[in-house]
């Protein structure tokens, strides 16, 4: 069985803090969306790389590619199309923005769960060490822990590091 790949959206695809910036950053094209909850007003901007797509899709081969966004399912029609990928399974999260006591982002115990065991590699931008803590003595399996810049969004290094992990899997993980 194949790891996860766990891809946030916000952070790691979509570098929002650059949008600060007076113009996006190299490769990167600005798209006006107006998914749920972002009904009225000026349509919410996201910068998405094409490159991105393609590269997850070369990860396809040794990942199990899965949203792990707050966008939910609507990855499948904002984003992924905008990338070229296809439908992904996501993560419904059972509650957004849980507070936690331990210093953990509060995702973190909902990508466990959802992995259930299985190795996984997971991109964001809200990552910690409180997290890596948290996953190394909670998740049995392998798992990877990838902080992305959310001024940069994901990199060469990136995916890089995603390829050598997954290529690292024993013969029964992948």
């Amino acid at each position: 069985m194949k790891p996860l790949l766990l891809i946030d959206i916000d952070g790691p695809l979509n570098p929002y803090a650059a949008l600060a910036r007076p113009t996006p950053p190299e490769g990167y094209l600005v798209h006006r969306m107006r998914p749920t909850g972002w009904k009225e007003g000026t349509p919410l901007p996201v910068l998405l790389s094409p490159g991105h797509g393609a590269e997850l899709l070369a990860l396809a081969g040794r990942y199990e590619l899965v949203w792990a966004t707050t966008w939910k399912d609507e990855a499948n029609e904002w984003i992924g199309p905008r990338l070229g990928l296809p439908p992904l399974p996501y993560i419904d999260w059972p509650a957004m923005h849980a507070a936690t006591v331990d210093g953990t982002y509060w995702k973190t115990r909902y990508v466990v769960d959802y992995a259930d065991g299985r190795p996984f590699a997971w991109v964001d931008d809200e990552i910690s060490e409180a997290d890596t803590a948290w996953v190394s003595g909670h998740h049995p399996g392998r798992a990877l822990l990838r902080r992305v810049d959310p001024w940069v969004g994901l990199v060469r290094a990136d995916f890089d590091v995603l390829a050598a992990w997954a290529w690292t899997a024993s013969p029964g993980e992948a």
